[in-house]
């Protein structure tokens, strides 16, 4: 047995010392597809069983649900891809995970540097792929670099703004030995409170009840700040508005004041703010549009009002009265004590309002009941009724993934919740996101049940979340709304009079027929049950079922299309 001396003390593997950072860092999850180059990361888990390898069978597939895990355990998620391939695969992912700012330390291996010049099979320059999707991106050249960058990476991913960090690990890197230290994890304080508050306090309270609306963006969510958005809410009597196209519904959408997210054209938008004074935004990014109009989505006369920890989204497309930086929940309990007094005096005529958005709330579900139940017994589930059977199953706590575009609109006007966490949804805009997020937000809420309703169309862009929902027995319930066709696009270009495709009732690549998809089939292929549901009836309780049985599931949900 050799004789340990001064120089080989301590001294263990760069892929070693990788997961001593790791377990330190409080990781419990690998996310990942494996190939040659991260092979000694691979070989360093076999004695670390308290760190767990989820493996997704594409590497968008495990971007999801890193990003999924990310979002349901609050805290950064730690992703390794297969090189400039695997990488490649991903980047529509992480485009959706740097839309969002989902926090990721995101790695990739690379090629035994020692044979770069030879221009060896899987060598690419993954700092230049990465690098247009990442707050940052660099290569480790020794593994006495791996604690530093491991732990910046970390750091950086969930500091304001938020977002995924890239560092490529090259194979002889994670074999070459190093006696440096793991160190330690730093304790940091993120949450600075915004200045100028007195002054934002009077501009509030200036406002006259009844004309300042409040939009809700995600970074609430992220700043885990609802209750104190609540207050912010009840205090004022303002409706709360959810952002145009988000990542979550960060307010309970049982609450009277809330009003809904708003609508993605500027046009729409301008119609609902014009009804204001003054909007108070709470996050960056609120008034995301998707299709081009002439408007501003902020109407002339409107003043605006903004608190972000991001300086970027202040004031960068529209003018505003006021715009503080700070962390959203430090912020707001700041705030809150310096609004309360200067509204004192028009506390009747705060409540007034309060009452009224009750009586105007159940004005509005009594409406979105009767058309679900005049709608209930056609032939063909429309996807009004889908969403709101869907919503009665999945019930106030459960937590929803969407990515169903021909239910999602409607799902949220059913939402019913005292909780501001039960929804989220794909902010990216990139398909495939839903089904592997799920996972990983029930691997985030510590393997809680979670309900993915996603589209046929974007359910075929990652169907291999299954196997891996299978492979982990979570109880991850997939609700397929299929109506066998893009619904989104058909949609967009039937509003287009002017469209040839309109006047000939053709629509190229649009419709998924001869054959259709048999999603039972596929579901069963990767060890996952299945029901298709073809009447009103039976999709609360096949829903309901598939919750209840603690395994991942299939319900697909078959609607009427275009």
């Amino acid at each position: 047995m050799p004789i340990e001396t001064v120089e080989t003390a301590g001294r263990r593997r760069g892929a070693d010392l990788l997961v001593e950072v790791l377990r330190s860092e409080g990781v419990r999850y690998i996310f990942g597809n494996p190939g040659t180059t991260e092979l000694p990361l691979i070989d360093a888990l076999t004695e670390a069983p308290d760190i767990a390898y989820i493996l997704a069978l594409q590497e968008a597939t495990a971007v999801a649900m890193a990003d999924g895990y990310a979002q349901g355990a609050r805290r950064p998620a730690f992703l390794n891809l297969h090189t400039a391939g695997g990488l490649g695969h991903a980047m529509g992912g992480l485009v959706n995970s740097q839309v969002s700012g989902t926090p990721l330390v995101v790695t990739a291996g690379q090629q035994d540097l020692r044979h770069a010049l030879t221009d060896p099979l899987l060598m690419g320059d993954l700092v230049a792929i990465a690098d247009p999707v990442m707050k940052w991106a660099r290569e480790v050249t020794s593994p006495d670099q791996i604690p530093i960058l491991l732990r910046r990476a970390f750091h950086d991913a969930g500091a304001a703004p938020s977002g995924p960090v890239f560092l490529s690990l090259p194979m002889d890197v994670m074999e070459a030995m190093s006696s440096v230290p793991a160190g330690e994890t730093s304790t940091i304080d993120q949450r600075a409170v915004a200045g100028s508050l007195d002054r934002l306090a009077e501009r509030l309270a200036a406002i006259a009840p009844g004309r300042l609306a409040l939009i809700a963006g995600d970074e609430i969510d992220a700043s885990d700040a609802s209750a104190q958005m609540v207050a912010l809410a009840d205090l004022l009597a303002a409706p709360v508005y959810g952002s145009s196209w988000p990542a979550h519904i960060p307010f309970p959408t049982a609450h009277p004041l809330w009003a809904g997210n708003l609508p993605t054209r500027a046009d729409a938008i301008a119609d609902i703010l014009g009804r204001y004074d003054a909007v108070f935004a709470l996050g960056g990014k609120s008034l995301i549009t998707v299709l081009y109009s002439e408007v501003s989505a902020v109407p002339p006369g409107v003043q605006v009002f903004q608190l972000s920890a991001d300086v970027r989204d202040l004031g960068r497309t529209y003018a505003t009265a006021l715009s503080t930086v700070g962390d959203i929940r430090a912020s707001l309990d700041a705030l809150l004590p310096l609004l309360g007094p200067r509204l004192a005096d028009r506390a009747d005529a705060f409540e007034h309002l309060r009452s009224q958005a009750v009586t105007a709330r159940a004005g509005r579900r009594a409406r979105l009941a009767a058309a679900a139940d005049a709608a209930f017994e056609d032939p063909v589930i429309a996807p009004l009724v889908a969403a709101r059977e869907v919503a009665r199953a999945v019930g106030a706590e459960t937590t929803i993934v969407d990515e169903a575009p021909a239910t999602l609109t409607h799902l949220r006007t059913f939402l019913d919740s005292p909780s501001a966490h039960q929804y989220a949804a794909m902010r990216g805009g990139v398909l495939g996101w839903g089904m592997p997020a799920a996972v990983g937000f029930s691997l985030g809420l510590d393997r809680a049940p979670v309900v993915c309703v996603v589209g046929d169309g974007a359910a075929m862009y990652s169907p291999q979340a299954l196997w891996t929902a299978a492979h982990e027995r979570l109880p991850v319930t997939f609700v397929v709304i299929n109506n066998a066709e893009y619904n989104i696009l058909k949609t967009f270009m039937k509003g287009q009079a002017h469209y040839a495709s309109v006047r000939a009732n053709r629509f190229i690549a649009m419709d998924l027929t001869d054959p259709r998809i048999d999603f039972l089939a596929l579901a069963a292929s990767m060890g996952v049950p299945g029901r298709r549901v073809t009447a009103a009836a039976d999709i609360a309780p096949a829903i309901e079922a598939g919750i209840r049985s603690g395994c991942a599931n299939l319900v697909e949900v078959v609607v009427r299309a275009t």
